[in-house]
């Protein structure tokens, strides 16, 4: 875009990007937590102590640093919504720091279920005084978001579960919310996608027997019509 600016307040000739073959995007196979698994893996949480943070990560699909910047003011409890405005990012040198999302579809106000609500309020109770929600047990503040990651990895290894990335229990809540009926804008808004037809290319998998269910249906009414 840049460029094409450049042409048309003739700073260059031409766009040197028009021959450019872009090389093909290769499309890497989506890994979920399956739902047969949700319940052993929560379990383990709980175990931990960490049981809030993981069901809030598997009912929102927040990303992770989203999830991390939380602060108690974010939630709503009276109208079950968590206010998502910030972001926790690494930083060089170590250390982490909270910034503004990337883009404005990023800051939203998501439902949340009540099992969710009950157990932070659960949570808060533990240390009222903290404004983070999730505090690390080493640290006392933020969780560092690598340590989450390696908290991921190894009850995986421990419930002897495939590897799955802490980000893939995203994809995780956008599948079981796909196949069980929400619709694509309503969980493409809950993501924070600023286009639904990116969420749909992405959770093509899920949407396939919706459209499959679609056809079943659509065929038996016109069939009850000849």
């Amino acid at each position: 875009m840049a460029l094409e600016r450049a042409v048309k307040e003739r700073l260059i000739l031409r766009n040197p990007c028009d021959d450019v073959i872009l090389p093909k995007e290769e499309k890497k196979e989506m890994k979920i937590l399956k739902p047969e698994n949700i319940g052993a893996y929560l379990a383990e949480a709980e175990k931990r102590g960490v049981l809030p943070l993981f069901f809030l990560e598997l009912c929102s699909g927040l990303r992770k640093g989203e999830l991390l910047a939380l602060l108690w003011t974010d939630l709503d409890v009276e109208r079950q919504t968590i206010s998502v405005s910030k972001q926790a990012v690494r930083v060089k040198g170590g250390g982490v720091k909270v910034t503004t999302p990337k883009t404005a579809a990023s800051i939203r106000i998501e439902a949340i279920p009540k099992e969710a609500v009950d157990l932070l309020i659960e949570e808060h109770k533990k240390h009222p005084d903290n404004p983070y929600m999730f505090l690390s047990p080493v640290t006392g503040g933020m969780w560092y978001p690598d340590a989450v990651n390696r908290l991921n990895t190894k009850m995986l290894q421990i419930l002897g579960m495939e590897h799955l990335r802490f980000h893939d229990l995203r994809h995780t809540f956008a599948t079981v919310a796909l196949q069980n009926g929400v619709d694509i804008r309503t969980v493409s808004g809950m993501l924070g996608h600023t286009d639904p037809g990116f969420t749909l290319r992405t959770y093509t998998h899920a949407t396939n027997p919706m459209q499959v269910h679609a056809a079943e249906t659509i065929g038996k009414v016109l069939a009850g019509r000849r």
